[in-house]
C-alpha cells in the first residue's frame, strides 16, 4: 500500500491534524503521553492554545500544545536573521587583452587589488583577437605575472583556462582581508 508524500507543506494545526491519536507534549515541554485527537483538542481549547503538529513523519505524530501565531513569528524572525548573516560573495570582473600597455596593465591590476582588498572575488579575463588565438601562452603569462603582483591580497581560486576566445582565471581575496573588510564597514 503506498502512503504517498504530504498532501501540503503547511504546518497542520487543530481540526486539520487527521489521525486517531497524537504524542503530546505540553506548552512548557512537558510530556504528556499518547493521547486521542479528540483529548488532545479539548486540552488545547481549555488552555487557549493551538495544538500543532511538530512531527509529522513520527509514529504516532508528536503535536505541541502552543500559541501558533507567536510560534509563525518567532520562525518568521529566525529564517530572517539566517539570512542576514550569510555572507554574500560578489565577483567583479576584469578584462584583459594580450598586448596591454604597461601603464594599463598598472591601472587593470590596481582596479584588482581595490575588487581583492574589499573582499570580493575578481574574474579575470584576456580576450584574444584574430591571430592572438594562436598565441595563448602570452595570455597564460599576462595571468601569472597579475597573480604574482597581488599574491599578497588574493590567491589563484581557479587557474588559467582557455575558453574558446577567452581566458579566464579567478583570483579570491585572503580570508583575513574579508574580516577586516568587515571590520571597515
Amino acid at each position: 500500500m503506498d502512503q504517498g508524500g504530504p498532501i501540503s507543506s503547511d504546518t497542520r494545526i487543530n481540526e486539520r491534524i487527521r489521525v486517531p491519536e497524537v504524542r503530546l507534549v505540553g506548552p512548557n515541554g512537558e510530556q504528556v503521553g499518547i493521547v486521542r485527537i479528540e483529548d488532545a483538542l479539548r486540552l488545547a481549547q481549555e488552555a487557549d492554545l493551538d495544538l500543532v503538529e511538530v512531527a509529522p513523519q513520527a509514529r504516532p505524530p508528536v503535536a505541541k500544545l502552543m500559541d501558533f501565531g507567536k510560534y509563525k513569528y518567532e520562525s518568521a524572525q529566525k529564517a530572517r536573521e539566517s539570512r542576514r548573516n550569510q555572507q554574500q560573495t560578489v565577483i567583479k570582473e576584469q578584462k584583459l587583452r594580450p598586448k596591454i600597455d604597461p601603464h594599463d596593465y598598472e591601472t587593470k591590476k590596481g582596479h584588482v587589488a581595490r575588487f581583492l582588498s574589499a573582499g570580493n572575488k575578481v574574474k579575470v579575463t584576456i580576450m584574444f583577437r584574430g591571430r592572438e588565438q594562436s598565441r595563448p601562452e602570452l595570455g597564460f603569462r599576462l595571468l601569472q605575472r597579475l597573480a604574482d603582483d597581488v599574491a599578497d591580497l588574493g590567491t589563484i581560486e581557479s587557474a588559467p583556462k582557455q575558453d574558446g576566445r577567452n581566458m579566464i582565471m579567478v583570483l579570491a581575496p585572503h580570508k583575513s582581508s574579508k574580516s577586516k573588510a568587515k571590520a571597515g564597514k
